[in-house]
């Protein structure tokens, strides 16, 4: 692969950032994420309360009261999907959610490349919570790698993997270790125009799809670290302000990368905000995307 060719693709390090979700009730959705999910809160201002574990954001709360739920059909959140170090920590956070909060649980799966939970949110935000097989398991058939939906009892992966600490301090990160955003799932209103802006445009890879159903795409070989689906939104166009989704932060490995990617965006037209140290540009459906370096 030339210089050239190496540009037009996000560093192989890029990861997520913390997502941002505007909402209505600031403390019914921190006791959420805290109690239930077992999140951590580390930072908070007059408006917003950051969330995660291991010192590592996650899940950025901003209170927006004066916004209103999206209309059906919408373009914007599918879910955040956030990761855990082992099957013992996604199983504590898994039992805490299914004490504090059990109405929220809405399905579970093994995807061959991880196991993941469903949830709900009590602002209807869709939350996945998630751990992922060694890379070495996952398979990759001609640049796609292979991912399947087969269920998994919740209760069965309790009773194998939740242990006596994860019943008491589900949060205790000496124990269980960090989380953080794996990735981040969005409703779209067509998979071609998101391949042209999230492939062609920002330069993830396309890790597998599903017709003009969905889109997996990711950077360094990850089996995704976003991706967009029409399951409840085709034809959806831009979003109207309100509640949910706010911003999808990227983090790349240096500012060269930032360079390259700012070059990117302009060639494809794209209006790009640039402070000096983050970029910030909207997808086609007017979802905020902001990209940082690791060391700005």
């Amino acid at each position: 692969m030339n210089s050239l060719a190496t540009t037009d693709k996000l560093a192989a390090d890029t990861a997520m950032g913390p997502v941002t979700l505007l909402v209505a009730d600031l403390d019914a959705m921190t006791t959420y994420y805290t109690d239930a999910v077992t999140l951590r809160v580390l930072s908070t201002t007059e408006h917003t309360v950051t969330l995660g574990r291991g010192g590592v954001p996650a899940v950025i709360l901003e209170h927006a009261p004066e916004l209103k739920h999206a209309s059906p059909g919408s373009a914007g959140l599918f879910h955040t999907a956030i990761v855990f170090e082992s099957k013992a920590a996604l199983a504590a956070a898994l039992y805490s959610v299914a004490r504090k909060a059990p109405g929220t649980f809405t399905g579970s799966a093994d995807h061959l490349v991880s196991i993941a939970f469903y949830f709900t949110d009590p602002e209807g935000n869709g939350v996945e919570l998630y751990w992922d097989r060694d890379r070495t398991e996952w398979s990759w058939v001609h640049g796609q790698v292979e991912m399947a939906t087969l269920y998994v009892d919740p209760n069965e992966f309790l009773s194998q993997h939740l242990t006596e600490q994860g019943q008491t301090t589900p949060d205790d990160e000496s124990v269980f270790g960090g989380a953080q955003i794996g990735h981040v799932h969005l409703s779209v209103g067509d998979v071609a125009s998101a391949r042209q802006f999230y492939v062609n445009t920002l330069g993830f890879d396309a890790t597998t799809s599903m017709g003009n159903q969905a889109l997996f795409v990711s950077a360094g070989g990850y089996h995704h670290h976003m991706a967009m689906n029409v399951w409840n939104s085709r034809g959806a166009g831009p979003r109207m302000p309100a509640l949910g989704l706010g911003r999808i932060d990227i983090v790349v490995p240096e500012a060269d990368s930032l360079g390259e990617l700012t070059e990117r965006l302009t060639h494809h037209k794209v209006q790009v905000r640039d402070d000096g140290q983050t970029l910030s540009f909207d997808d086609p459906w007017a979802n905020l995307i902001r990209v940082q370096a690791t060391a700005s």
